[in-house]
């Protein structure tokens, strides 16, 4: 902060009245260190009062070290700036930046404080673990100015190596560091960094603070500012003393290993001139030939004529050498073999020895290698990267010849269930089958490709119309239903096929791929073990949807769902009996969707559950809130879908819910269509059972558009029935929905259950159903649903008015 204009200072007159115009927390001292002033804020902020006889008080506030350090500064007369603590009124110590602004013509400092607590607070937390970090790490690291080379920061290691601690060590050059000598060493490399402005990586030897010699690679990385230039340094040293060391004795050990070891446990032929002189029995066991036999003969002699102009080659050169060739055998077949040259002494005689290493197995485990590497282990057809090069292949060479091509995506249906139910050998044993049968099914031109788990890729050649393709699918799905035998299990499988056509669907092999797998989710969706061709308008409905499950999976994460409320109110006295909290989703582009919307996608990707306990939690939360403030003491109406109520632990996950958040089962109703109520009825009446317990309601929601029967009605914890809107919707004047609607009151009132009709518009709605004994009543007639805040002042408005009539 900038000290006040110096003609604002001299003009003033009244100094008091202007310091007390300056907000905040603010100090007036002299360099003697009495207190002038002390705004309201700091008073307030702290506890302290200022004599103003003796002007004292003022540091009362402040820890022992930071009054000392401004005691010491204040005789200087000089602007400064100071860290300080002081302690609140609170008991908590704030971290205070004191900036004090010397006035010369008042002959004081106007102290302006800042609050930095949570600056210095996550500034120190940052430093000491960086300090931690850097302290530990197993190399030595040290950052330095790049204009005076003075050290800013090292760790212990660094320190250490050099004679420093971490404290000392700052604020000294490089050449004060690591000496005069070795400073002048490095130097070209510095040059280099700061003018390349780029890593720079070397090696030195340099000599410890006990006189041992060390060898340490260092690394220079530069700290460049936002325009490039360098502002930094990092140095990262490692010591590869032991590295160097151990590449020695390892490049002796092989030597050693090269000329004797090896020597007896491979064959090694010495020739001079290409006669051979001496073998050992390992190469007679390569030749079938005796030492004897082999001795005086030419080397050349048992390798094939094709390979003598590389062997003369090498032999000419003198020079060591690997490289790999073919011997033959006294029978006559011929063995891969490498050849490992040397020139080396023997008794005094310059001779060329070379190890003659037998590498079949090697050849067989490469020709292994390079079969796995474009083929699946399991069932040895070609997998996806191969199937990817010759699809690319294919679709050039039918651009060509103006071919069409058919791909055939094939997914086995429930495939999951033979892994989790018989265990993965049996399903291994299954896809193998299927691999037999796929390919089996096919012409010799065509291609079957392994694409993954339990997919299959077939790619049809010349393809003439859409029939041929239809009977090859047709093919592919009688012959993987077949039933098989696995293990004396007889085990059935169907697939679902998608299939797209180039040039028809697809330009590239990744689009052609993706509309085959599209269309495969079109044969699931149509019932599986069927096939269906990409259909672009299908397609981007399927699109339209994946973004929106896209969309969704993140709304939970970034708190994009709402609750709106909606009351159910007793026409007789007014009261609101019951509030629906109904989920909505504030979409990223602005548009609130409904449940409706949403809750398939939701559905399907297993996120009703965090997505109902989220509802639950706000539910109870907000009308926890509404209870203590005596706005209302209505229960809370939650929807439960099947995915939530037919999840194991769901009554369990209530009285979690209910516990954590310090709640009441009475607080609630759960509302559950009666489509829901109907399956698994003994489950049914068990779980609801349980909410009754906890002292829940439970609500018949969208009553009369199932088959719910009299027996459950008469049977279950039922404590309400829902007419359902759709019935409402055309009263009065609609006979067969007026008849329902009685219908259902009367049934209702039979079994001595509440009643509450929803989707009520008019008056005329709710005079008709009130006139036939249904008293409660929730739509637009009362309200439509709100926000909570809106909601709330629509409740303290309606509390001293009537219903209208």
């Amino acid at each position: 902060m900038q000290p006040p204009p110096r003609s604002l200072v001299s003009a003033m007159v009244d100094p008091m009245a202007l310091w007390q115009r300056i907000p905040g927390l603010v100090v007036v001292l002299t360099p003697q260190g009495r207190g002038l002033f002390i705004s309201a804020d700091y008073a307030a902020s702290t506890g302290t009062a200022l004599d103003l006889d003796q002007g004292s008080g003022w540091d009362a506030a402040l820890e022992p070290a930071s009054r000392s350090t401004l005691w010491e500064r204040l005789p200087s007369r000089s602007h400064f700036v100071a860290q300080v603590v002081l302690r609140f009124v609170d008991g908590s110590d704030h971290w205070i930046e004191w900036t004090a602004h010397w006035q010369p013509e008042g002959g004081h400092y106007l102290c302006l404080l800042h609050d930095v607590t949570t600056l210095m607070r996550s500034a120190r937390t940052q430093a000491e673990q960086l300090r931690l970090l850097a302290d530990n790490v197993p190399s030595a690291l040290a950052y330095y100015d790049a204009h005076d080379f003075r050290c800013i920061f090292a760790n212990r290691t660094y320190a250490e190596a050099f004679g420093w601690d971490e404290h000392s060590i700052v604020g000294h050059t490089f050449a004060e560091v690591i000496g005069e000598q070795a400073a002048r060493e490095i130097g070209p490399y510095v040059q280099a960094l700061l003018t390349q402005r780029r890593s720079i990586s070397y090696e030195r030897q340099a000599v410890r603070p006990d006189g041992s010699t060390q060898w340490i690679k260092v690394n220079l990385m530069p700290h460049l500012d936002a325009s490039g230039a360098p502002q930094a340094a990092l140095v990262l040293i490692t010591d590869v003393t032991q590295q160097r060391q151990a590449e020695q004795a390892l490049r002796e050990s092989e030597e050693r290993m090269a000329r004797f070891m090896h020597a007896s446990a491979e064959g090694v032929v010495f020739h001079s001139n290409g006669i051979i002189e001496d073998v050992n029995q390992p190469v007679c066991d390569l030749t079938g030939y005796s030492r004897e036999a082999l001795i005086g003969r030419n080397a050349l002699d048992f390798v094939p004529p094709e390979h003598h102009p590389k062997v003369l080659a090498v032999l000419a050169a003198a020079q060591d050498a690997t490289y790999e060739r073919e011997i033959i055998h006294r029978d006559g077949h011929r063995i891969a073999v490498e050849f490992i040259g040397r020139t080396m002494m023997r008794d005094g005689q310059r001779l060329r020895m070379s190890i003659v290493r037998d590498i079949r197995d090697r050849h067989l485990a490469q020709a292994r290698i390079r079969h796995l590497a474009h083929h699946d282990a399991l069932t040895g057809l070609p997998n996806r990267m191969s199937f990817m090069e010759h699809l690319d292949q294919r679709m050039d060479q039918a651009r060509r010849t103006e071919d069409a091509l058919a791909l055939l995506f094939v997914d086995l249906d429930d495939f999951k269930r033979v892994n989790d139910s018989l265990g993965h050998l049996v399903g291994d044993r299954l896809l193998q089958t299927v691999a037999q049968r796929i390919t089996a099914s096919l012409r010799h031109s065509d291609r079957v490709a392994r694409f993954g788990g339990d997919e299959f890729m077939v790619l049809l050649g010349a393809v003439r119309d859409r029939a041929d393709v239809e009977d090859v699918a047709r093919k592919l799905l009688e012959a993987i239903e077949q039933p098989i035998e696995v293990d004396a299990l007889r085990l059935s499988v169907t697939p679902s096929i998608g299939i797209a056509l180039f040039p028809a669907h697809a330009q590239s092999p990744g689009e052609l791929i993706k509309h085959a797998d599209r269309a495969m989710y079109q044969a699931k969706a149509h019932g599986r073990a069927t096939f269906r061709f990409f259909d672009p308008a299908l397609a981007s409905a399927a699109l339209d949807a994946l973004e929106l499950e896209s969309q969704l999976s993140r709304a939970l994460d970034e708190d994009q769902f709402r609750l709106q409320f909606q009351p159910q109110v007793r026409a007789a006295d007014r009261a609101i009996v019951c509030v629906e909290a109904l989920l909505r989703w504030q979409h990223p582009d602005d548009r609130l969707l409904v449940p409706g919307d949403f809750l398939a996608v939701a559905e399907q990707q297993r996120l009703m559950l965090p997505i109902g306990h989220w509802v639950m939690r706000q539910a109870l939360l907000t009308t926890r809130r509404w209870r203590e403030r005596g706005l209302t003491d209505a229960r809370m109406a939650l929807n439960v879908s099947a995915t939530q109520f037919q999840a194991p632990g769901f009554v369990d996950e209530i009285e979690r819910i209910l516990a954590e958040e310090g709640a009441d089962g009475q607080w609630l109703e759960f509302e559950l269509n009666e489509r829901l109520l109907m399956n698994d009825v003994p489950q049914v009446k068990q779980r609801l059972s349980r909410l009754k317990a906890l002292g829940a309601h439970i609500v018949v929601d969208d009553f009369g558009t199932g088959h719910f029967s009299m027996r459950l009605l008469r049977e279950l914890p039922v404590d309400k029935i829902k007419i359902d809107r759709s019935f409402v919707r055309d009263l009065p004047h609609a006979a067969d929905s007026a008849a329902i609607a009685c219908a259902i009151i009367q049934m209702a009132r039979h079994f001595g259950h509440g009643i509450v009709a929803e989707g009520v518009e008019t008056l005329e709605q709710r005079n008709f159903l009130l006139a036939r004994g249904c008293e409660v009543f929730q739509g637009e007639v009362i309200t439509l649903p709100q926000p909570a805040a809106t909601f709330e002042a629509w409740v303290r408005a309606q509390t001293h008015q009537q219903l209208r009539p």
